[in-house]
């Protein structure tokens, strides 16, 4: 939603400082020059992008318009799952939670948070490091170290369609460009025209460059870049579930684990000490 209210204002912002300026609204309204941007601009991402990375730049501009961002209760959410893991696994052993950990969309346990089972990544970064401590005599700063890795992997994975994103917004002036020569072009086959219509074909092609620069610095660009946050957000909750575990394998009691979880959570989205131990009492009871 936030990302359709900034587009909106960028264009009542740029259309209507020119209309303050009493310009004609018609010239602007240009479908050859955008068909010839946009055109160029999808097929050079196409030429560009393999097509797993294109689905994944499809998912990613999608989800700028439908996906929340993650807030408090989100990460609550993470601490109160570990809890209950950590608190099965100290009183009932390891193997307790074999069958959460090899079906955890048939755990009752995973079951009380329905957005974390929809997050394929957090799911799986607790479950196979559980799997790895259950199968493994794995050192606790190993463990940290393949977790680092795999998260590496993921934040690799989720900004590249902001990367790509960013690299049609960087083109997009250049593309404007083009469009721009081929309307002089048009124009000098119009030479011996009368002024008025020089003038309007020539407005028409600065257009063009009009649009490229406007889709690159209003658009394009700033949509990869909400991509990149979007990443990076993600990452960010990995690395609760990552400090939590690290802390209670390496010999943590599990409310000492949650409160390493706690602790790496961004300070704007980060439940205090108290909100935390009224959400474990709740639990408990």
């Amino acid at each position: 939603m936030i990302v359709i209210i900034g587009c909106v204002i960028v264009l009542v912002a740029v259309i209507g400082g020119y209309l303050m300026e009493h310009g004609n609204l018609s010239v602007l309204i240009q479908p050859a020059e955008l068909v010839i941007i946009g055109g160029a601009a999808l097929g050079g991402l196409i030429i560009a992008t393999p097509m797993k990375l294109l689905k994944s730049i499809i998912r990613s501009f999608l989800g700028l318009f439908t996906a929340k961002s993650l807030g408090t209760a989100d990460y609550l959410e993470a601490l109160m799952l570990l809890n209950g893991l950590f608190y099965k696994i100290r009183q009932e052993g390891l193997v307790s939670v074999e069958s959460d950990v090899d079906q955890p969309e048939k755990s009752a346990l995973f079951n009380k948070y329905p957005k974390i089972l929809k997050n394929p990544r957090a799911i799986g970064l607790v479950t196979d490091t559980l799997r790895m401590v259950m199968t493994t005599t794995i050192a606790p700063h190993e463990l940290e170290a393949l977790i680092d890795t795999e998260i590496d992997g993921h934040y690799e994975e989720m900004i590249n369609p902001s990367k790509t994103v960013t690299f049609v917004a960087d083109g997009l002036p250049g593309l404007g460009i083009v469009a721009a020569v081929l309307g002089v072009v048009l124009t000098m086959g119009k030479i011996g025209a009368p002024p008025e219509v020089l003038g309007h074909s020539i407005g028409a092609a600065l257009v063009g460059t009009f649009l490229g620069v406007l889709l690159c610095y209003g658009f394009v660009g700033p949509m990869g870049r909400n991509m990149e946050h979007t990443a990076t957000e993600e990452i960010q909750y990995l690395q609760v579930y990552k400090a939590a575990l690290i802390a209670f394998i390496g010999g943590a009691a599990p409310k000492v684990a949650i409160e390493f979880g706690r602790r790496v959570i961004p300070s704007h989205d980060k439940p205090s000490f108290l909100d935390v131990e009224a959400a474990l009492r709740k639990a408990k009871r």
